[in-house]
């Protein structure tokens, strides 16, 4: 009897001592060695990568997508539809998953897509009224956008639905509007798309991009000077 609670003892006693070692490495020693080759090496990727402007202030993350939109008449009316402010580059669409109650800068609150087919009738329609609304918002006196103009990006939405970027091409269809929008010359707002614009991933990995938040962060710091 007393060889087995001696025995039992000794277990116990070894069983709390590996669970304070292990407690130790795993639970303390491991994470501050990770978060702290994290600080050092990715200071911005893990710290969420923030996006600042030129004041030092964070207005977002590069990895997820902002609406840019004119305040609703009626904030209590989930019903009425936002109107896009149209001195900003507009990002691809945000039709997804889920609502978003909580951070009104992006209408998800969920990442993935809709999941409908091309041939489904609510896609479709989502499909021409985005591509009406981006050729009038983007039609100005001097500049027409026609139809075979629209790159697919205008008007659908990403896999996620949280996508920061949009193509090339998008963001040169805008930049007539956000000129005139701003009082810039045209010239100006290309050579900050161009500037703006991300290559593939080494080389050949992926397609050229434009991070919509950087570019509006660029555009507004242009517009102020």
């Amino acid at each position: 009897m007393n060889n087995s609670v001696r025995n039992t003892a000794r277990l116990i006693g070894a069983g709390l001592r590996a669970l304070l070692v292990l407690t130790v490495i795993c639970g303390v020693l491991y994470p501050l060695a990770v978060t702290g080759i994290a600080q050092a090496l990715f200071n911005g990727k893990a710290n969420g990568s923030e996006i600042k402007d030129k004041s030092g202030q964070v207005v977002g993350s590069s990895l997820i997508g902002q609406t840019y939109n004119l305040p609703k008449q009626n904030p209590d009316d989930p019903e009425e539809a936002a109107k896009p402010d149209l001195k900003w580059f507009q990002p691809r669409p945000s039709n997804g998953l889920g609502s978003n109650s909580v951070n009104q800068q992006y209408s998800l609150v969920l990442s993935g897509a809709t999941n409908k087919a091309a041939d489904n009738p609510d896609l479709v329609k989502l499909v021409e009224d985005a591509k009406a609304a981006v050729i009038a918002d983007n039609t100005t006196a001097s500049y027409t956008v026609k139809p075979e103009d629209v790159p697919a990006d205008a008007v659908t939405s990403s896999g996620s639905g949280l996508d920061p970027n949009i193509s090339p091409a998008y963001a040169g269809l805008q930049v007539h509007r956000v000129a005139e929008q701003n009082g810039l010359d045209v010239e100006q707002v290309e050579k900050l798309v161009e500037r703006s614009t991300e290559n593939r991933t080494l080389g050949f990995m992926g397609e050229p991009r434009v991070n919509v938040l950087e570019l509006n962060t660029a555009l507004k710091a242009l517009a102020q000077s």
